[in-house]
C-alpha cells in the first residue's frame, strides 16, 4: 500500500486528495483497512515524504517545494539545512519556528533574490537531534539552568530542582533532555557530574561526552580483559607460519604504546621484494559477540587528542598482549606481498602467523640513519641499516608507482600540541613526516590494497574503504578557485581523474597558496567512508581498497580479520555465513563512518580550542602570516604552525573593502588595494576565546575596529562554508591513512626551524617567551 501511494502522488494525472478521497479512489473498505490506511498517511507525514494543507489534501513533499534533512544551527541563530541530493538551505534565525542544532526538520524553499542560493523556513520539526549534551551548571532566582557547551544549540535548558543531582554553580554536567516546552524552552535533568569548569583536563572531557565517547569501559568488557593472559597460550601457535627467525620490526613514534603493525623486506633471488605485513591478530582475543566486541563496536575507532587516547579497546590488550612489543612472542596476521622492481604486485599469501620483532624502532631513529647517517645510530643497528636503506628503496618504488597511476599526495604537514600537567598549552609545533613515516605509509597501503583487491574477487560479503568520485557542483567550486589563482585543471566538472588534481598539488608546491589550494580541493572531494561495496578510492586512484593495517585501533581493521579468519583460516563459505555477513556489513560500515566523523570533529574541537587557549598568551603581538582564505565577511591568516585567525572585513579600516567573488579577493573601494590567497601579512593578535575555539587578528597598520558610520556589520563568522566547515574529516591516524583526504590547514613554504615555537614557560596572562612564529615584533 505504501508503495501505491507513494506512486500515486508521485504520478503527473494525480491532483490532491483528502483521506475520504484518497479512500475512495484506492477503494480501501472496512474499519481495519481503513485504520491501517490512517496510520500509514500518518507515517508518511511524520517522515516528511507527503505533506497535508490547510484543507487536508495531501501531496508529495518535495512537489511542493518542502524537503526533509538535519539543520545545523550557527552560532549567531541562522541555520544551514542539509538535504541530500542538493545544496544546503538556509534559514533565517526567525524562520527557525522552534528548531534546533541538529534536528530532523521539514524546510519549506522560498523565493531567493540570492541567485543560486537556497533560502527556506522550517516547516515542521520531525525528529529531535540532540537527546543529552554538556554545559555549566547555573542558578538564576534558585532556579537551575545549564548552558550548554555546544554554542549552536540555541535553546534555554531549565533543571527542576530534584533533578540536579547536587550540582553547584561553575560544575560540568551531562544533561538529559526531558521534555520540549514552547518558546525554545527544553526541561532537562542531571545525569552526571564531570567536575568543576576549571579543573584540569575538564575543558577536554566535556567535547569528548560532546560526541558520546566515553573514557570508561563497562565492566563486562574489563572484566573480559582481565581474563585475557599477558603472554601467548602455546596452544595458540598451532597452525600458525612461525616468523620468528625473521628480521621484523616496527616503526612507531617515539611515544607510541599501541603497536599494531611491524614489517620486514628482502630480496628473492628473481630479483623481485618480498614484503611482508603483520599485524596485531586482535580477533583471535576479541571475539564475535563478546562484550569487548561490542565495546568496539559502539566506539569505532580510538580518539587521539591532545594530552590522552582514548582507545578502542581496553589498555591491558591494546598496550599488552595485542601491542606488537619487542623481542616477545605475538600473535599476527601477515600478508606477504612478492613485489617486482617496477611496483607491481606478483604474487602474494594472507596467513596466520607468530613473530618476535627484532627491534623496536622509532621514525626519528630511522631518519636519522636513512637521512643523517648518524653514526651512533648506524653502529648501534649494523645489522638493521641494510634492511632500512631496502626498505627504502622498496617504498620509493611503491610510491611512483602509485603516482604515476595518478594517487593525490598533498603532502601537508599537521601540528602538536604540547600542553604542561594542567593542560595549557605550552608550545604548537609541526609534526614531522620524513623517509621513515613515507616507509611505513607506504607498506601499509600496498597491504591494504592486496588484502581488497583478494577478497574482491573472491566476492564474498566484505567491508572496504571507498572513496567516491567527486560531486560536479563541489568540484565546480574548486575550478572556480584554482582559475582565480591562475591555474587550470584538465577535465570537466562530471569527469575529472585524479591525475588532474594530482597535477596540481605539484604546481602548487612550495607557494604561498599551497596550502590554501590544497585545502579546497579536500573539501571538494567526497569524504571516505566504509562500505560493503567495493568502489574504489579516488584519490588513491586505486582500484581495490580496504583497513587492514590497524585493528587495535579501528573496528573496520578488526572485522577484516574477523573475514580473513573465517573465510580463509576457517574455509568457512557456507550460505548461512555469506548471509549473516551479508546482513550485518551495511550495519557495520554506518556505524564505523559515523564514530570516525565523531572521533575527526572531537580531535578538531580539542585542537582548535587549545590553539585559541595558546594564543590568549600573544594579544597584542605581532606575527607573520599567509592569507589561507578569502570570504565576504573577511579573511583568514595562517601562522607557519597551523594557528589560524580571522581579519574581519570591519577591521580593515583604511578603506571599504569589497568581496570579489570570481577573483576570491577583497578589494579596497577607494585605494584598490587587494588581499587574495596567497598573500604574506603581518598581523596582530586581537583577540582569543578558548571558548568560542576563535582566533581574531588585525593587520598591521590598521586602526583599532571601530563601527563606522554607513557601515553595517555583517555576521563574524560566514555561513556554512565558513571556518567552522573548513577543517572537517582530519585524520589522526599515524600510518597508511593520509590518503583519506581530511583537511589539513598548513604552509610548507613557511615550515619554520625547531626553535620557531619553543615557549617553555608562558605565562598565562602575557608571555615575554618567543612567539608562535619567528621574527615578529611587540606592538605596544
Amino acid at each position: 500500500m505504501r508503495n501505491t501511494v507513494l506512486e500515486l502522488l508521485g504520478s503527473s494525472q494525480y491532483e490532491a486528495m483528502t483521506i475520504d478521497e484518497l479512500v475512495e479512489y484506492l477503494q480501501i473498505e472496512g474499519t481495519d483497512a481503513f485504520k491501517q490506511f490512517v496510520k500509514l498517511m500518518v507515517a508518511l507525514e511524520d517522515e516528511g515524504i507527503v505533506v497535508r494543507s490547510k484543507n487536508d489534501r495531501y501531496d508529495l513533499a518535495r512537489d511542493l517545494g518542502y524537503y526533509k534533512g538535519i539543520i545545523s544551527i550557527h552560532p549567531k541563530g541562522f541555520g544551514f539545512v542539509e538535504i541530500d541530493d542538493m545544496d544546503d538551505v538556509y534559514v533565517r534565525s526567525e524562520d527557525l519556528n522552534g528548531a534546533l542544532h541538529k534536528d530532523t526538520v521539514l524546510v519549506k524553499i522560498l523565493p531567493s533574490s540570492k541567485g543560486d542560493s537556497l533560502e527556506g523556513e522550517i516547516a515542521q520539526v520531525l525528529e529531535r537531534g540532540m537527546k543529552d549534551f554538556i554545559g555549566t551548571y547555573y542558578e538564576i532566582k534558585q532556579v537551575g539552568y545549564v548552558k550548554p557547551d555546544n554554542s549552536r544549540y540555541h535553546a534555554v535548558v531549565a533543571i527542576p530542582k530534584n533533578k540536579t543531582k547536587g550540582a553547584v554553580k561553575d560544575h560540568k554536567v551531562r544533561v538529559r533532555i526531558v521534555d520540549y516546552l514552547e518558546n525554545n524552552v527544553v526541561k532537562a535533568e542531571v545525569t552526571e557530574i564531570l567536575g568543576h569548569k576549571n579543573d584540569p583536563g575538564i575543558d577536554i572531557l566535556s567535547v569528548v561526552y560532546k560526541y558520546d565517547i566515553v573514557p570508561e569501559f563497562s565492566p563486562e568488557a574489563l572484566q573480559q580483559a582481565a581474563e585475557i593472559p599477558n603472554e601467548p597460550d602455546p596452544e595458540s601457535y598451532k597452525g600458525r607460519r612461525d616468523l620468528r627467525g625473521e628480521t621484523i620490526v616496527t616503526i612507531d613514534g617515539d611515544d607510541a604504546k599501541d603497536l599494531d603493525d611491524a614489517v620486514h623486506v628482502r630480496m628473492l633471488d628473481n630479483g623481485n621484494y618480498l614484503l611482508g605485513v603483520s599485524i596485531a591478530d586482535v580477533s583471535y582475543y576479541v571475539t564475535e559477540g563478546s562484550p569487548l566486541d561490542r565495546e568496539a563496536f559502539f566506539r569505532g575507532t580510538s580518539v587521539y587528542l591532545v594530552d590522552r587516547v582514548i582507545p578502542m579497546i581496553p589498555h591491558r590488550l591494546s598496550n599488552g598482549i595485542c601491542s606488537l612489543n619487542p623481542q616477545v612472542d605475538r600473535l599476527t596476521i601477515t600478508c606477504e606481498m612478492e613485489i617486482s622492481p617496477k611496483g607491481e604486485v606478483v604474487s602474494h599469501e594472507i596467513f596466520p602467523s607468530i613473530i618476535k620483532t627484532t627491534e623496536r624502532m622509532t621514525y626519528n631513529h630511522v631518519n636519522r640513519i636513512l637521512i643523517d647517517e648518524d653514526p651512533e645510530l648506524c653502529e648501534r643497528y649494523a645489522t638493521l641499516v641494510p634492511t632500512f636503506k631496502l626498505m627504502y628503496d622498496l617504498s620509493k618504488i611503491l610510491r611512483e608507482k602509485r603516482h604515476d597511476r595518478g594517487s593525490i599526495d598533498f603532502d601537508l604537514e599537521e601540528s602538536k600540541i604540547l600542553v604542561d600537567e594542567y593542560g595549557f598549552p605550552i608550545d604548537v609545533v609541526l609534526r614531522q613526516r620524513e623517509i621513515a613515516e613515507r616507509i611505513i605509509e607506504d607498506f601499509m597501503l600496498a597491504a591494504n590494497e592486496t588484502v581488497a583487491e583478494h577478497f574482491h574477487w573472491m566476492d564474498v560479503p566484505f567491508i572496504y574503504r571507498i572513496h567516491e568520485h567527486p560531486k560536479p557542483e563541489k568540484l565546480e567550486r574548486f575550478y572556480k578557485l584554482a582559475r582565480a589563482l591562475g591555474y587550470e585543471i584538465k577535465g570537466t566538472k562530471d569527469h575529472v581523474h585524479p591525475k588532474a588534481l594530482q597535477m596540481i598539488t605539484e604546481a602548487v608546491h612550495g607557494k604561498p597558496e599551497h596550502a590554501a589550494i590544497n585545502t579546497m580541493m579536500l573539501r571538494s572531494l567526497q569524504k571516505a567512508r566504509y562500505s560493503e561495496e567495493s568502489l574504489g578510492h579516488f584519490g588513491l586512484a586505486a582500484e581495490f581498497y580496504t583497513h587492514f593495517t590497524s585493528p587495535i585501533r579501528r573496528y573496520p581493521d578488526l572485522i577484516v580479520h574477523r573475514l580473513i579468519r573465517r573465510y580463509l583460516f576457517d574455509q568457512d563459505l557456507s550460505k548461512e555465513t555469506l548471509d549473516y555477513y551479508t546482513a550485518i556489513m551495511p550495519e557495520i560500515g554506518e556505524q564505523t563512518s559515523k564514530r570516525e566523523r565523531d572521533a575527526i570533529d572531537a580531535e578538531r574541537e580539542v585542537e582548535d580550542m587549545k590553539k585559541a587557549e595558546y594564543m590568549t598568551q600573544f594579544i597584542d603581538e605581532e606575527f607573520e602570516g599567509v592569507v589561507s582564505s578569502v570570504t565576504k565577511w573577511g579573511m583568514y591568516v595562517e601562522l607557519p604552525n597551523t594557528i589560524e585567525g580571522l581579519v574581519h572585513v570591519n577591521d580593515l579600516t583604511d578603506d571599504y573593502y569589497e568581496f570579489d567573488e570570481d577573483n576570491l579577493a577583497l578589494i579596497g573601494r577607494r585605494t584598490k588595494a587587494i588581499y587574495k590567497i596567497g598573500d604574506i601579512v603581518k598581523v596582530v593578535v586581537a583577540a582569543a576565546s578558548k571558548e568560542e575555539r576563535t582566533i581574531d587578528f588585525q593587520l598591521v597598520g590598521m586602526s583599532k575596529s571601530r563601527q563606522r558610520r554607513g557601515f553595517k556589520r555583517i555576521d563574524t563568522r560566514g555561513t556554512s562554508s565558513s571556518r567552522n566547515n573548513r577543517s572537517k574529516d582530519r585524520s589522526k591516524d599515524r600510518k597508511g591513512n593520509t590518503k583519506d583526504y581530511r583537511p589539513v590547514r598548513s604552509r610548507k613554504s613557511s615550515k619554520p626551524s625547531d626553535s620557531t615555537f619553543k615557549n617553555p614557560k608562558p605565562k598565562r596572562k602575557k608571555s615575554k617567551g618567543s612567539k608562535p612564529v619567528g621574527q615578529g615584533k611587540n606592538k605596544k
